[in-house]
C-alpha cells in the first residue's frame, strides 16, 4: 500500500477486514445518500464563500444547483427530506462567514482544499505517504495557522464524539503533515472542527478547537504505523463489535 488517508485509517481501526474489502478488494459498500449530497454541497459552498467567490445573495442558487447535481448521482431520493434540506441550508449558509469571523477575528485564507501527500518519514516507513485534503487553513493576526474541517451533522455532537480520539485524529494527522509540508513549527498551528448543524434551533455553525499536542500526535502516528504494518502483512481480522451498521454485514462478502 503506497499511501494511506485518514478515512482508510479510520475504517482499518474500526475493522481491518472491512478495510480489506473496501481498499484491497475494491468492493462497493456505501454509495451515498441525501446526507452525503448535502454535505458535499455545503462543503463546496463554504469553500467558495470563504474565498469571497460567492456573495451571500448567491448562496441559495449555488446550493440548489450543486445539490441537484449531487442528487442526480443517486439511484433514489426522498423528496420530503430533500425539501427539508433545502430549507435547512438557507438557515445555515448565512451564518458561515460571521461564525468564522467571530471565532477567529481578523484572518487571511492560507489555503482551501489543500492536498497533503507527504512521506511518513518518522515511522521508518518512508515508502508510504499520508494522503489527505484539508478543507480550510487560515492565518490570524497573531501569526498562527488554523486547520479547519467542515462537518455537517443534525443537531450537533455530544461530548463523547467531540473527545473521540479516532475522530479527532483526523485533525491531528492533518496538522502533523501540514507542518511537515510547509516546515512550520507545530506550536504555531491549531486545529478546529466547524459543525454545520441542520436541525439545531440556533447557532447552526459552531467552531470548536481540538487539541493536537505532541503526545496525541505520537498516539495517532502509532495507530498509523500499526495499520500500515498489519496491511502489509495481510492481517485482516474481523471486528465483530463493528458489524452493526456496516454495509457488508451478512452479505456474501462478509457472511
Amino acid at each position: 500500500m503506497s499511501h494511506i488517508s485518514y478515512s482508510e485509517l479510520r475504517i482499518w481501526a474500526e475493522c481491518p477486514f472491512k478495510h480489506k474489502l473496501v481498499y484491497i478488494d475494491k468492493k462497493k459498500g456505501f454509495k451515498g445518500n441525501e446526507f452525503t449530497a448535502f454535505g458535499s454541497t455545503i462543503h463546496a459552498l463554504c469553500e467558495n464563500a470563504v474565498q469571497g467567490l460567492l456573495q451571500e445573495s448567491e448562496y441559495d442558487d449555488f446550493f440548489d444547483e450543486y445539490f441537484d447535481r449531487e442528487l442526480g448521482q443517486l439511484t433514489e431520493t426522498r423528496e420530503e427530506l430533500v425539501g427539508q434540506m433545502r430549507e435547512q441550508a438557507k438557515v445555515i449558509t448565512p451564518q458561515i462567514i460571521p461564525a468564522v469571523k467571530e471565532h477567529f477575528g481578523d484572518f487571511e485564507v492560507f489555503s482551501v482544499e489543500e492536498k497533503l501527500y507527504e512521506k511518513i518519514n518518522d515511522l521508518s516507513l518512508d515508502k508510504n505517504t499520508f494522503k489527505g485534503y484539508i478543507d480550510l487553513v487560515i492565518k490570524t493576526s497573531d501569526g498562527k495557522y488554523h486547520v479547519i474541517d467542515w462537518k455537517t451533522c443534525s443537531w450537533g455532537w455530544d461530548r463523547d464524539k467531540r473527545r473521540s480520539k479516532l475522530i479527532t485524529y483526523q485533525l491531528t494527522l492533518y496538522k502533523k503533515f501540514f507542518c511537515q509540508k510547509h516546515d512550520i513549527d507545530p506550536t504555531l498551528v491549531e486545529t478546529h472542527f466547524a459543525l454545520l448543524k441542520r436541525t439545531a434551533k440556533k447557532d447552526n455553525v459552531e467552531i470548536f478547537r481540538v487539541t493536537s499536542g505532541p503526545r496525541k500526535t505520537d498516539n495517532a502516528m502509532e495507530l498509523l504505523r500499526k495499520a500500515l504494518i498489519n496491511v502489509s502483512r495481510k492481517v485482516y481480522i474481523k471486528n465483530r463489535l463493528s458489524c452493526k451498521g456496516c454495509d457488508f454485514y451478512k452479505t456474501e462478502e462478509c457472511p
